[in-house]
């Protein structure tokens, strides 16, 4: 798993725990939609402006975001 997949993993993680759909973070956010998709998919490179304000939106510390998940 490349960096973007698990930034991707962790943000998607993130948001369905706090039960949040992908257009209530892309609006705390101020990003779009459909670039947060991308975010969370992997294919897309977001800036560390933008990681900051989806960790921001999603109430976490940035560095939550690059955190390796233990497999059970």
């Amino acid at each position: 798993m490349d960096l973007r997949d698990r930034v991707g993993s962790n943000i998607q993680r993130l948001r369905l725990e706090k039960k949040l759909s992908q257009e209530e973070l892309a609006g705390r956010a101020d990003i779009h939609q459909t670039y947060l998709s991308g975010v969370e998919s992997g294919k897309r490179n977001p800036s560390v402006v933008v990681l900051d304000r989806i960790s921001k939106a999603l109430g976490v510390d940035a560095v939550e975001l690059f955190k390796r998940q233990r497999r059970t």
